[in-house]
This record gives C-alpha cells, sequence and structure tokens, in this order.
C-alpha cells in the first residue's frame, strides 16, 4: 500500500526520472555497441587490426566499468556526458570481444569458397563472417546491456543529478522507503522489459537454429 501511494503521489517525478534513466541508457549503449560491433569485426577479420587493438582492449577491459566513475564525473565537462562514457565503455567491451571471438571462429573454408565464387573483401566481411558470428554478437549485446544498466545505476547515484538511481538516493537522504523501493520497483520492469526484449530479438534473428542447435 505504501509503495502504491508513493506512485500516486510522486509519479510524475517518476515518470520523468525514468524518461531521462532511459536516455541515458539506451545512448551510452547503442554507442558503445556501434563502436564494439566496429573494433571487434576489425580485430576477428584482420590481423593487423588486431595487432593495434588488441593491446587497448587488454589494458581496458579487466577494469571493472565502476571504477572509472569516480574518475570520468571529476574529468567529465558534464556528468551526463561522463554517465554515457562510462556505459558506452562497458557495452563496447563486452561487444568487441564477443565480435572478435565469433568472428575468429568462424571456418576458414567459408571464406574460401566465397573467394571462390568471386566475392570481395566487403562481402567476405558482410556476407560471410558478420552473419556466422551473430550468435556471438548477440551474446555480446546482452551482457553490454547488463553491464550498462550496472553502470548507470552506480552513476546516477553518484553523481547523475537525474534518473531514476538519484530519485533512489534523494528518497533515502529523506527517509522516504517506500518512494525508494517504488524506484526500485519502476527499475526492475524496466530492467525486465529490455532483457526480454533482448532475448526476443536474438531469437528472431536466430530462428534458423531451431532445430538444429539442441
Amino acid at each position: 500500500n505504501y509503495i502504491i501511494n508513493a506512485f500516486l503521489v510522486d509519479y510524475k517525478l517518476l515518470a520523468d526520472c525514468t524518461l531521462n534513466t532511459l536516455k541515458l541508457l539506451f545512448l551510452g549503449y547503442f554507442i558503445g555497441v556501434s563502436l564494439g560491433l566496429v573494433t571487434g569485426v576489425a580485430c576477428g577479420y584482420s590481423r593487423r587490426a588486431r595487432y593495434w587493438l588488441d593491446p587497448i582492449i587488454k589494458f581496458l577491459g579487466p577494469i571493472p566499468t565502476s571504477t572509472w566513475i569516480p574518475i570520468i564525473m571529476v574529468v567529465a565537462s558534464s556528468l551526463f556526458g561522463g554517465a554515457v562514457f562510462i556505459i558506452a565503455l562497458g557495452s563496447w567491451f563486452a561487444v568487441t570481444v564477443a565480435s572478435m571471438t565469433g568472428i575468429s571462429n568462424v571456418d576458414k573454408d567459408y571464406f574460401e569458397a566465397a573467394r571462390t565464387l568471386g566475392a570481395n573483401e566487403r562481402q567476405l566481411v558482410f556476407r560471410v563472417a558478420i552473419p556466422h558470428a551473430m550468435p556471438s554478437i548477440l551474446q555480446g549485446m546482452t551482457q553490454a546491456m547488463s553491464s550498462a544498466c550496472t553502470a548507470i545505476m552506480i552513476a546516477e547515484m553518484m553523481g547523475v543529478e537525474a534518473g531514476l538511481g538519484w530519485y533512489m538516493t534523494w528518497a533515502k537522504s529523506w527517509a522516504s522507503y517506500d518512494k525508494m523501493f517504488a524506484a526500485l520497483f519502476v527499475i526492475c520492469f524496466i530492467f525486465t522489459i529490455v532483457t526480454k526484449t533482448l532475448a526476443l530479438i536474438k531469437k528472431r534473428v536466430l530462428r534458423w537454429q531451431i532445430g538444429v542447435v539442441k
């Protein structure tokens, strides 16, 4: 009853915070996924690209995303931009590693067969490498969303002056635990919907695997 009452009393602020969280989440996520696809495909397909980018990936990868938050929040020109960078960084690493692994594991015979049929380098990447690596890429995108969800909550609680994480911190400071749990319920609902949506996308894209993978 207390939580429902908190929704009724503060629904406008909760709605505004939810929109801010979604904006921050998806902006950082899509930037990270886009860059991760570029670096992952490049490293998986080209030895030269892997030679230059692999040390950067190995250096940044093991560092937890949350470790960067205090540094970025001080260095960044805006808290919003810093939070986007942190979310994008975690998403970038997950998608990069998954894409690189998936393309590296594509059977070389597929490339040889495509070359025999006259495929150029662009076609080898977009018609052979990426489609065969799609299961790994989608798995990386799911992991990236998990990383993004964790990062956004920490970022909002530590400094971003908007969003559900900020709302929870604000409610806690006033000992309004009903409002805090209401925000937590919204967070869980959003993350559940996002995860289910990614699972449906993965199932649809990989529908050709039905009956093949057990």
